[in-house]
């Protein structure tokens, strides 16, 4: 499969070229990083974007009818297949602790996800592509995707039509072969980069459970129906029904993040809710646990005398990098940066990404980008979604030039 994408040609001044670029790449992040935008509108985001590549000769720009995206197609000089490069927008609903000179300045919003670093080191490696304009065999789609944390942004591009394309200007079909995105992470060292073949990251379901009761005085509870100790005996036994039911090597997640129950100390109210996540790193175990869920919710309440209703809310599929893509991405990063900076990564995340939807249409992989700030632990550095995260802004660079490397290999120009 590798050869198929040209591996093992020449990408000797792409790093250099991308450090050239750092400057502006720097600057357009920390722009975007003081006024971070939520979900799916992001004009502002959007109008940064459409600066940044504006100049660059590009042969279609457009913009999401229902989502504020921004889709951009490169051609090459030559006719060939599609690569499309994947940079997601958006921001967290949270506040930010950095003390950083550019931090937000947007109350409640803060890019604790990277996602600024994405856009820049994506507006900056098809710089890098339309320098080369002359040597592809194909065209490049530039996906500036909003709504990635929890809206299906990507989903949204889908079905306005992301891999809809049609034929080059001169004619010649040009199918969408293959599909590359990049993650930052403080998780591994500045400037490396990590994938692997088949299962990155899990799925991401809501789950939520409301126990009904019989509400009564706290000072006789056998007039009453208490749903608090129901919605207990319900957390514990998910935990137990995990270690014991589902295959340890094939495995998943289920956490309760909240329990919300009664008003004072001295009433039994009459309903108690759970709500969690489920995650799992096969769609088998994923519907395995969603049944398993809605049986021992139920069983225990009517144990009780009590009843569970159970809502799962579908999130985002398991990401799945197809083998072959992922194979000739490693390889490219090597040859790019190093053996000694690009690895393959031996167990999945247990996080998850809309770029699944991507990956079920269009082979293709996600790597991750270590952007831990060199002063600090990747293993105890402030994670993605802390009010305190940071990344090392030099990690940009690799980047850059990892985008713009699978590209060029992806369509022959190295």
């Amino acid at each position: 499969m590798c050869g198929a994408y040209h591996a093992g040609m020449s990408l000797d001044t792409l790093l250099a070229e991308a450090q050239e670029l750092l400057p502006e790449a720097v600057r357009l992040r920390r722009t975007l990083h003081a006024r971070p935008e939520i979900g799916l509108q992001l004009p502002f985001t959007q109008e940064q974007i459409l600066g940044a590549i504006d100049g660059l000769r590009l042969t279609s720009v457009r913009t999401g009818e229902q989502v504020s995206s921004v889709v951009a197609v490169l051609e090459g000089d030559q006719p060939g297949p599609t690569i499309l490069l994947r940079g997601d927008m958006d921001a967290l609903p949270m506040p930010e602790d950095t003390g950083l000179d550019y931090a937000s300045t947007v109350d409640g919003a803060m890019h604790a996800c990277g996602h600024d670093t994405h856009v820049a080191m994506l507006a900056s490696a098809a710089r890098l592509l339309a320098d080369r304009r002359a040597e592809l065999a194909g065209r490049v789609v530039l996906m500036f995707q909003p709504g990635e944390e929890g809206y299906h942004g990507a989903r949204y591009m889908l079905e306005e039509g992301l891999l809809d394309l049609g034929p080059m200007s001169d004619g010649s079909e040009s199918p969408v072969t293959g599909a590359f995105a990049l993650h930052i992470s403080t998780m591994a060292p500045s400037g490396t980069v990590g994938l692997r073949g088949g299962t990155l990251l899990a799925s991401s379901d809501t789950l939520r459970i409301t126990v009904r009761g019989r509400g009564g005085h706290a000072s006789a509870p056998h007039h009453a129906l208490d749903p608090i100790p129901v919605a207990c005996e319900i957390v514990q036994a998910m935990q137990t029904m995990i270690t014991r039911r589902i295959d340890v090597f094939d495995p998943a997640v289920v956490t309760v993040a909240r329990i919300q129950a009664g008003t004072t100390s001295n009433v039994i109210p009459e309903m108690a809710s759970i709500l969690g996540t489920i995650r799992a790193v096969s769609e088998r175990t994923r519907t395995k646990v969603h049944d398993a869920v809605r049986r021992l919710a139920e069983g225990i309440a009517a144990a009780h005398d009590a009843a569970a209703e159970v809502e799962v809310e579908l999130g985002y599929p398991v990401t799945v990098n197809d083998m072959g893509y992922a194979a000739f991405a490693l390889e490219t990063a090597r040859e790019l940066l190093g053996p000694d900076r690009a690895r393959e990564m031996p167990s999945p995340i247990m996080g998850a990404e809309d770029w699944s939807y991507v990956l079920q249409q269009v082979p293709g992989a996600m790597a991750f980008l270590g952007g831990c700030p060199k002063d600090l632990d990747p293993r105890t550095a402030p994670p993605n979604h802390s009010n305190r995260v940071t990344f090392d802004e030099e990690a940009m660079a690799t980047g850059i030039a990892t985008y713009a490397a699978v590209a060029l290999r992806h369509l022959g120009a190295a």
